[in-house]
């Protein structure tokens, strides 16, 4: 089985989680989703910092993908400087059947896309602040922006259509 990989990258709080699952029902059963917080903050409880522990299991789920599931999909903030080689790794891991997307959202958007979310009691506008990180590009080709005039439904449907 030949396998895609579909990257999915932005500020917290841009909609990247829900678009990666909305993709998972998509693509339906053994579509693999490998989400930032959940291995890293669920799984392994650390801190998002350089050399972190869940870098490198990030990428050996991801890897375990290919083969095994026909469509793989990792998503989450992946800042750049400290994800940047391991998801370029990836990229080659697969081929280069891999699609890369970010979220280059305005500050004003991410906030008004978070305050709509579950997760606004965890943290607010202070915390988005300090983590936000503009134009945070992996510089790949073919990387796709998704902007702040693209609904949900546009977003799923671009990804789908060029999956």
């Amino acid at each position: 089985m030949e396998s895609t990989l579909i990257i999915i990258r932005g500020n917290s709080g841009s909609g990247k989680t829900t678009t990666a699952k909305r993709l998972q029902h998509h693509f339906g059963r053994g579509t693999l989703l490998v989400s930032q917080d959940v291995v890293r903050r669920d799984m392994l409880k650390v801190q998002d910092r350089d050399g972190n522990l869940s870098i490198d299991l990030i990428r050996q789920i991801t890897e375990y993908g290919k083969g095994k599931s026909e469509v793989v999909i990792l998503e989450g903030i992946f800042s750049e400087q400290r994800y940047g080689d391991m998801i370029r790794e990836l990229i080659r891991f697969y081929n280069g059947k891999a699609h890369t997307y970010y979220y280059d959202l305005s500050f004003q958007e991410t906030v008004r896309r978070h305050d709509s979310r579950s997760k606004r009691s965890e943290f607010g506008e202070d915390s988005l602040r300090e983590w936000w990180t503009p134009r945070d590009y992996l510089g790949v080709d073919g990387e796709v922006v998704l902007t702040d005039e693209m609904t949900q439904d546009e977003i799923v449907e671009l990804i789908s259509k060029q999956i």
